[in-house]
């Protein structure tokens, strides 16, 4: 559920910010003041935020290495936050050298780096995420003429290419709203119809509610959609009834093969990791939404626990 917002206030302000905390304790991921604003939905500016932290430090709730805020006291936070920083800056010209590729293919509208380089950090092991926007009634078509590409030609390697979430141009609106999917949706980073991407952010201006201060990525530098000669060709020879025959096809294969292989998950956990309609196909099988939304409710607990036991009312000057 969207998270109720309030007046600011200065105990507001305290409460967003450890809650900021306690959810990027999850990734173990240190902050510095300006991005603790940015996902904090109560603080009006730095000031408030910046003397949140010092109050949260003071009373042994928050600890601080250099310019960097986090919930643990552990020193080793920030250079691995640092080196993931540093890889991200490496892996991001590949990601739009694939995600510009990805949108010359027929049905793809706009594409989005998503996942942890969408928040310029890359552990060794992780993918490089795409989140791509497609043509209504050809989604499936579109995701499996991808999957084919990467299973033929890239020996099915997720390094580059992990195109796991797909929605098509009339539901642009993201269904679940909860802190993690307001998170990985403020920090799309747009790379290929950045038209789509403002049409994207219009239509999912509750999650701008939990995060005001997160600015709108530029579209100066994204190619706006287009169609080559190919591309126009294959989408007219698939406009008809054959295409959306094949669509549904698709999609029927994709779920059917998906219910045997997690069968493992009930109904309810299989249709948020795994949702499959016409217009939207989720591909998140390890149902990291859910896991990282129970870590960050336990750290949530316990770090408002020790803020209750450690917190004296604040002097003021």
């Amino acid at each position: 559920m969207t998270e109720t917002l309030h007046p600011p206030t200065e105990a507001a302000t305290d409460r967003a910010v450890l809650h900021t905390l306690a959810y990027f304790e999850v990734f173990a991921y240190p902050l510095d003041a300006e991005e603790v604003l940015r996902f904090s939905a109560f603080a009006e500016n730095l000031t408030e935020v910046k003397a949140a932290l010092k109050n949260l430090v003071e009373t042994g709730v928050a600890f601080q290495f250099g310019q960097f805020f986090q919930s643990k006291n552990d020193p080793s936070w920030v250079p691995r936050r640092l080196e993931q920083n540093q890889r991200a800056e490496q892996f991001l010209p590949i990601a739009q050298r694939m995600g510009r590729f990805i949108g010359s293919f027929p049905f793809i509208r706009g594409v989005c780096v998503s996942g942890s380089l969408s928040k310029h950090c890359m552990k060794a092991d992780s993918d490089i995420d795409f989140f791509m926007i497609t043509q209504p009634g050809r989604l499936w078509l579109a995701r499996t003429l991808l999957i084919l590409f990467k299973k033929i030609f890239l020996f099915n390697s997720h390094k580059y290419f992990c195109v796991n979430y797909f929605l098509d141009t009339e539901h642009l609106e993201i269904e679940e709203k909860n802190r993690f999917t307001a998170t990985e949706t403020v920090t799309l980073l747009p790379i290929y119809g950045g038209e789509w991407y403002e049409a994207f952010c219009r239509e999912n201006g509750w999650a701008r509610t939990q995060f005001p201060h997160f600015p709108v990525r530029p579209i100066t530098d994204v190619p706006s959609h287009r169609r080559s000669f190919f591309k126009r060709t294959v989408e007219w020879l698939l406009s008809g009834r054959l295409g959306a025959w094949l669509d549904e096809q698709a999609m029927q294969i994709t779920l059917g093969f998906w219910r045997r292989k997690f069968k493992h998950l009930d109904a309810e956990r299989f249709d948020i990791a795994l949702k499959s309609r016409q217009y939207v196909s989720k591909h998140h099988p390890l149902h990291f939404q859910g896991r990282v939304l129970d870590a960050y409710e336990t750290r949530t607990r316990e770090m408002e626990a020790r803020a209750t036991k450690n917190q004296e009312p604040r002097t003021k000057n």
